[in-house]
């Protein structure tokens, strides 16, 4: 069911964008935000608790006029993870881990679907509602020094988010994604891995 969740949302975005691309009216952004970040294990084993961090990087954004819909993707530098306390289980306190800061930095390229309220007799010049949703491509480029883990070379997460436009340069919204495909995993125990979650509060300036 999850992967033909995001095989429905990639083939129709690339759809829509190929269909359509020569009517599109493209423009791009500067995004950044603070992001709650976590990471969901199999198991309970040990106890694990959510980080802030931050999320930065460029944003495109794709309309088809009339429509309302569109896609937006872009390329962003996200720092993932979440602490982790190994010491609570022997397996790992023996080898001197406590309670460890896990650290995942990934490059992540979005590609969601998005309607826009665009039709509200000229408020949308003020102010216009969107929502979006779709899955995001993340490429590992880093990660904390904590051997007790192996990560894997990237991750498939789905987001999903809403917020406002404002005088058709500003976007306030909030997004919450997460991780279909396992992040990490540790070591010593093979079965034992996790996914990332996070919750973004994005700020988005268009040129």
């Amino acid at each position: 069911m999850k992967r033909q969740l995001i095989k429905f949302f990639t083939i129709l975005s690339v759809i829509i964008a190929c269909s359509a691309a020569a009517n599109a009216q493209f423009r791009y952004a500067a995004i950044a935000g603070p992001e709650f970040t976590n990471l969901k294990f199999k198991q309970d084993l040990v106890d694990v608790s959510q980080t802030l961090s931050y999320q930065v990087g460029v944003q495109g954004e794709m309309m088809f006029p009339g429509l309302g819909f569109g896609i937006d993707l872009g390329l962003l530098y996200n720092q993932l993870g979440a602490k982790v306390n190994l010491g609570q289980r022997k397996i790992w306190a023996w080898q001197g881990y406590g309670d460890e800061r896990v650290r995942l930095h990934t490059l992540q390229i979005p590609l969601h679907l998005r309607f826009k309220w665009t039709r509200m007799d000229g408020l949308e010049d003020i102010v216009a509602p969107f929502v979006y949703g779709g899955p995001d491509f993340n490429i590992l480029v880093g990660h904390g020094h904590c051997d007790a883990f192996k990560y894997a070379g990237g991750d498939l997460s789905l987001s999903v988010g809403g917020g406002v436009e404002l005088f058709k340069k500003w976007q306030v919204s909030f997004q919450y994604s997460w991780g279909m495909t396992y992040a990490l995993k540790t070591v010593l125990l093979d079965n034992y891995s996790a996914r990332s979650r996070s919750y973004t509060l994005r700020v988005a300036y268009f040129f």
